[in-house]
């Protein structure tokens, strides 16, 4: 035998007015409000962008290692390089790591170039609590 049903469902129920609760209709979405979300997220991206960029990418002051040598179980000698403005200063902070990886000394050295160049070439020596395996330069920065 088979079932017949009564009622028809078509759609959506419909449920007595005042039970149930309040119903939900259909939220329109807000695209202005979505913009403007998006908008201020971008500004508060590209803000921080710039600030880390000011702070850690400045190519003014721009060191390269070109050699460390000299070592023995108390020192290292570290030959670098830093691109500076015309005639400027830099502040740059060379280290030593052992073979392990860990730190053994850290200084920070002040490199001033003469009035009509852009480079500084110089030589650092760095004394250490163990045997270096490294030497490096972290940064340089405009002085303070």
């Amino acid at each position: 035998m088979s079932e017949t049903h009564a009622t028809q469902f078509s759609g959506a129920p419909v449920f007595p007015p005042g039970r149930y609760g309040r119903r939900r209709e259909n939220r329109r979405r807000r695209p202005v409000l979505t913009a403007l979300v998006g908008l201020a997220l971008v500004a508060a991206l590209g803000t921080i962008v710039v600030r880390l960029y000011q702070q850690y990418g400045s190519p003014e002051y721009d060191p390269t290692v070109i050699a460390y040598t000299d070592i023995t179980d108390s020192q290292v000698l570290i030959d670098f390089r830093v691109t500076v403005p015309p005639g400027g200063s830099a502040v740059c902070v060379v280290r030593a790591r052992d073979r392990a990886g860990a730190e053994v000394a850290r200084e920070q050295v002040t490199v001033t170039a003469q009035p009509d160049e852009r480079q500084v070439r110089t030589q650092h020596l760095l004394v250490t609590e163990g045997r270096p395996f490294i030497g490096e330069v972290l940064r340089c920065r405009r002085p303070a």
